[in-house]
């Protein structure tokens, strides 16, 4: 017995049931679900869909370019909160990732993970914190813009972590946040 608090917590051994599972058990719930989970390209496309259909025309087209342009990258998936975000990065930790595409209602950004630093004679970079900074994308062709190419190549070659170019794609789903601000803009009356 152990003592939290004013309650007593009495340890009690788990029953064993030999090679016999009862039905309904956490491994057949467990089983269950992992057959009726979407692919992640399905649950992509799924949180996709809660925008304004322009808006999943623009997030679809910019992910497209940027899979072109670094197909060799793996694709992280948040469907967070307050933005909906497709990082790329060489490996599955967050903290590599190098682009990112967030989408909220209001817009689609571009970030530039590691891009305090990077070269922007142009002053396209939009932020003031001490790591990031973004690039609003009104139209996917942007992306293909020689400013903006300027803008991937250097971050890409600047990289903490570089891409390998023996890399393969992999679409991972991160994270999903059950509560989430509107994917789409409110119209006023």
């Amino acid at each position: 017995m152990t003592a939290i608090g004013a309650f007593t917590a009495i340890r009690v051994p788990a029953p064993d049931f030999g090679s016999f599972r009862p039905v309904g058990s956490l491994p057949d719930l467990c089983d269950k679900v992992r057959m009726k989970a979407s692919t992640p390209e399905k649950q992509l496309v799924g949180f996709i869909d809660k925008f304004a259909p322009e808006m999943g025309a623009l997030i679809r087209a910019a992910r497209t370019k940027l899979r072109q342009r670094i197909p060799q990258a793996l694709e992280l998936v948040y469907d967070n909160y307050n933005f909906f975000v497709i990082g790329y990065g060489p490996n599955e930790k967050s903290r590599d990732a190098i682009l990112s595409l967030a989408a909220q209602a209001k817009g689609l950004n571009l970030c530039f993970l590691q891009g305090a630093g990077l070269p922007d004679p142009k002053r396209l970079l939009k932020g003031s914190g001490n790591v990031s900074r973004y690039v609003r994308v009104e139209t996917a062709e942007m992306l293909d813009s020689p400013d903006i190419d300027a803008l991937i190549s250097a971050a890409l070659a600047r990289a903490k972590t570089p891409l390998s170019s023996q890399g393969r794609h992999q679409l991972i789903i991160k994270s999903i946040s059950a509560k989430q601000r509107p994917r789409r803009a409110e119209v006023s009356a």
